[in-house]
């Protein structure tokens, strides 16, 4: 497969650079021989202020955008602030997408959210499904916002032949992920409710929902590997899921977090806290086919390596 575009001669800026999946993303651009990557940091640029756009687009002179910055959280915080995620998310994506091809940018890569598909798609999740109905009532604002970058992307290609991508990323995990339990995620959230618990003697912990719902996720390296991949061989707006192909149930993911944090309590269920989506699981074929991308990381292995460093991390 055509190598693409030659990363280690372009400036790339990526938003949200110092995160979670930024830091990891960074670590695998220098791989393929990125020197000139630019990291614009919040509060020097508030990326939701069209002034700060273009301040950033003046200072870095990118050839190429990966736009990975979001306002995110977990259903919780999703549920309290839903206007705030979805005009954040908005005004970010879109401001950065039309001043980026006003001033020439190559090539954006915008990164969506697994969120845009509706409540009740058919597993697994193609990308031709991602119109045919209204995403999960919890999270509808934030994938809303996002899924509009999916609509600019292909509008301005169509329209000015502008090369944008829109990546589909599943939910991450892995080390450095953010563990703050008010907009933590579930896997972040359930090993420090684990480790706590076991370190206190606690005799159980408290679950949100009934366990029923399934989820599917990729390894924090593996999705940096994805976007990386895309960004040099993929020039098309049609949407491409990234993730690993993986389901589990709620249920069978708290009960494998309890296992491998040593965790012996029990696991009380919260049924008067909402589920969320029903089952989330990805078709993944379209990413290996278009770029050669596949998920390495087996789902146990990559556990083991977040607890790890949680533990190592942690303030005790």
């Amino acid at each position: 497969m055509d190598k693409g575009l030659d990363l280690s001669k372009k400036r790339i800026c990526v938003t949200g650079g110092a995160g979670f999946l930024g830091t990891h993303l960074i670590n695998r651009l220098k791989k393929s021989g990125a020197k000139d990557i630019f990291i614009p940091t919040y509060p020097e640029y508030d990326l939701v202020k069209s002034e700060d756009i273009a301040r950033m687009y003046e200072e870095a002179r990118p050839d190429v955008v990966i736009h990975l910055a979001a306002h995110v959280g977990g259903i919780g915080a999703n549920r309290e602030k839903p206007a705030e995620f979805f005009y954040d998310n908005l005004m970010m994506g879109v401001q950065l997408m039309h001043q980026g091809w006003q001033r020439g940018v190559e090539k954006f890569v915008a990164i969506g959210t697994i969120c845009a598909y509706p409540k009740y798609t058919p597993i697994p999740f193609r990308e031709e499904d991602i119109w045919n109905g209204y995403p999960e009532e919890t999270n509808a604002p934030y994938g809303l916002a996002k899924k509009m970058l999916l609509v600019q992307s292909q509008a301005y290609r169509e329209q000015y032949g502008w090369n944008s991508l829109f990546l589909v990323p599943v939910n991450l995990y892995g080390p450095g992920d953010n563990f703050n339990p008010a907009s933590s995620h579930v896997i972040p959230a359930l090993i420090k409710k684990c480790v706590e618990a076991r370190d206190a003697g606690e005799k159980e912990i408290v679950a949100w929902g009934d366990g029923s719902p399934t989820r599917e996720f990729i390894y924090v390296e593996d999705a940096a590997e994805g976007i990386v991949l895309a960004t040099e061989r993929y020039n098309s707006s049609d949407p491409v899921n990234i993730g690993s192909s993986f389901e589990i149930s709620i249920k069978n993911l708290t009960e494998l977090i309890a296992r491998l944090t040593g965790f012996e309590g029990e696991i009380r269920w919260d049924t008067t806290k909402p589920n969320g989506q029903p089952r989330r699981k990805l078709n993944v074929s379209r990413a290996r086919e278009r770029f050669g991308f596949e998920a390495k990381v087996p789902f146990e292995e990559g556990l083991k390596r977040t607890i790890a460093w949680y533990e190592e991390n942690r303030i005790k």
